[in-house]
């Protein structure tokens, strides 16, 4: 699936993004220099008849992302978090992609539900209604169950979308495979991998069964969070294809005229959007890795709600305690530290030098503290970010991507909702928390506790193995084997044969 033929994707992408107008929408949202302006124009007008027009009535950059398919869609999903990065209008546009794609038939998703199920959604539910929301993947109904009277939610997969989805990722691959040929300087940066990690989180959100799975994780670590709560899955009505949990009445945190019209506080909430991903990062290890505005709801009792968990990330304890030091340095504005950190997780190799690092981490983390927030492009620090790596010889590491990004993701929904949000100082207290609980004299006690169960658990063995140490130790060393072209015996058996080859011929 993954050969020269997948050219005809990408060379289909540049076509449709010409022929739809998206390009120079895209160029002109991300304020692009005339030289990529024009390269742009040069490689994709001579294929500008390939492209797929797509549908006529919606913006332009919307236009090619549906038509181009699923992981396009995605993208822009991203992108609509991101209005300091693409402009207030096309975020608003792409919001679109989070929850009102068209849907299928409602005939149809009664057929997979009566299929995966083995049931009859008449004899199953009393009320089953169009789709109340449609996404790249799968789209929602309303439902009540019959026996019991409760309001469900039950998410169903897309016909065909499994074929569709990897197709693009196919090209994924393909793309990164020819970044890395053609740019040599682009390897560190791992492209293969990064697609393939990717590619990894995408089939496990074609599993509906997976994410019931993580669903479930996720609302037992969540569930003595205040202010914050995971609708309740109900397993007997799930499958790989289907997936049904309690329904959840509340305000789509994509509508903020809505949101500003209640009695919530924008700077507390925003503030416990971040507060609740970072507690989530640092304390569980295991977290949401699609918190944008079609994921998430407010309810009238104040509590912020969580749906959609087809995207999970999960991180070490080692990893989550190096990632909260580097933020708690950037905090502090301790930038020796953060380079130190950097250099024992092992990110930065060992022989470029640690001061220099830290000056170059300084010219990152100064222009955050002290300015009005709205003034900070969180793009432009991330461009800023990506000079020192390249600097400094950093590969990428993939177990991180997915934080990375859900942590742009996240600082995009809270300055919806409070513009002058600053991540950074929304981050301290959770950061401070988390130091203290896994770095001081509680975690040391709690480390030692943690190995001397190890231990116990091979208590037992530690007799049979420090005998079998002992033994081997004891035992005289082996001689060492002769190599077979010093030894005799093999040159005086091929002399008989000779020998006795020669009397018999003669």
């Amino acid at each position: 699936m993954r050969g020269p033929h997948n050219i005809w994707r990408l060379i289909r992408t540049g076509a449709t993004f010409e022929r739809s107008g998206a390009m120079d929408a895209a160029l002109d949202a991300m304020q692009a220099p005339t030289s990529i302006r024009i390269a742009a124009k040069v490689l994709g007008w001579p294929f500008k008849w390939l492209g797929v027009k797509g549908d006529m009535s919606q913006p332009p950059i919307l236009r090619a992302l549906v038509a181009l398919g699923p992981a396009y869609i995605k993208f822009g999903q991203l992108m609509s978090t991101r209005p300091d990065v693409v402009g207030p209008k096309l975020a608003d546009e792409l919001k679109v992609l989070q929850d009102s794609l068209p849907p299928f038939p409602t005939a149809v998703a009664i057929a997979e539900i009566e299929r995966e199920l083995g049931i009859k959604v008449d004899e199953c539910f009393s009320e089953f209604s169009e789709p109340v929301a449609a996404a790249s993947l799968a789209q929602v109904h309303k439902a009540v169950i019959r026996e019991t009277g409760q309001a469900v939610a039950v998410k169903v997969l897309r016909p065909g979308i499994e074929k569709a989805f990897m197709r693009d990722v196919d090209a994924f691959h393909l793309s990164a495979r020819m970044i890395e040929i053609f740019a040599p300087s682009s390897r560190r940066l791992k492209p293969t991998s990064v697609i393939e990690h990717f590619e990894g989180i995408v089939r496990a959100e074609l599993d509906l069964r997976s994410e019931a799975s993580a669903g479930d994780e996720f609302a037992a670590n969540t569930k003595g969070d205040e202010g914050f709560s995971v609708p309740a899955l109900i397993w007997p009505l799930s499958a790989r294809r289907v997936m049904t949990t309690e329904w959840v009445e509340g305000i789509p945190l994509g509508d903020v005229e809505a949101l500003l019209a209640t009695d919530l506080d924008p700077v507390e909430f925003s503030t416990r959007i971040i507060e609740t991903f970072l507690r989530h990062a640092l304390r569980d290890g295991f977290f949401h890795g699609d918190m944008h505005q079609g994921n998430l709801k407010y309810t009238e009792n104040g509590d912020l709600v969580a749906f959609d968990f087809g995207i999970m990330g999960r991180i070490d304890s080692q990893t989550r305690r190096a990632y909260a030091q580097i933020l708690y340095g950037f905090l502090i504005r301790d930038y020796r530290r953060v380079a130190e950190v950097h250099f024992e997780a092992g990110y930065v190799p060992p022989h470029q030098d640690v001061e220099e690092f830290a000056q170059a981490i300084r010219a990152i983390g100064e222009p955050i503290f002290g300015q009005d927030a709205s003034q900070i492009s969180m793009a432009r620090l991330l461009a800023q970010l990506f000079d020192v790596t390249e600097r400094f010889g950093m590969e990428t590491r993939t177990e991180l991507i997915l934080l990375q990004r859900t942590m742009v993701v996240v600082e995009g929904v809270a300055r919806t909702i409070n513009p002058d949000m600053n991540m950074w100082e929304g981050s301290h207290t959770v950061v401070e928390t988390y130091i203290r609980d896994s770095l001081g004299p509680k975690a040391m006690v709690k480390d030692l506790l943690d190995t001397a169960k190890v231990l116990a658990r091979f208590g037992p063995l530690l007799p049979r193995l420090a005998e079998s140490a002992l033994l081997k130790a004891a035992a005289p060393a082996p001689e060492p084997e002769r190599p077979k072209w010093f030894s005799l015996r093999p040159l005086a058996v091929g002399l008989v044969i000779g020998a006795t080859t020669i009397w018999a011929l003669t």
